[in-house]
């Protein structure tokens, strides 16, 4: 995977599938504390993604992706996400995500449950604004 220099080869992985492999001028990542904008030229680093949405743009053309947490790297302008969940914004349905934030607000008796109960929120969130976004 070699970039011209002026772009970045955005990858996202799965354990199922590639969902992306494609060069882009531009890719925003969701990390696990606020978002990180990757251009050429970046330098390398490894980091923690979290609960949201990935966008990758080429020239006027902005893609989105809802992105299940994992990790990113970025190294020689290539941008490689490993995640265990990743969609494509037109794949989302936005009553699947609102029935899942629905549920996900249910009363927790143990702080794993509490735990469970706020990530499945965060992801149902994340999902409902990836599509939004999609849609507007």
């Amino acid at each position: 995977m070699e970039t011209d220099g002026k772009s970045v080869q955005c990858v996202i992985v799965t354990p199922e599938r590639a969902v992306l492999d494609e060069c882009v001028d531009f890719v925003v990542l969701p990390m696990f504390d606020g978002e990180l904008g990757v251009l050429p030229g970046r330098a390398p680093l490894i980091g923690r993604l979290g609960y949201g949405e990935l966008r990758t743009r080429l020239g006027a053309d902005t893609r989105r992706f809802y992105i299940d947490g994992g990790f990113a790297q970025v190294r020689a302008n290539v941008v490689t996400v490993l995640t265990p969940r990743a969609l494509r914004a037109e794949e989302i349905n936005p009553a699947t995500a609102t029935d899942a934030l629905e549920k996900a607000k249910g009363i927790a008796h143990t702080p794993e449950e509490q735990t469970a109960l706020i990530n499945a929120q965060q992801r149902a969130r994340a999902q409902i604004a990836v599509s939004r976004h999609a849609r507007a």
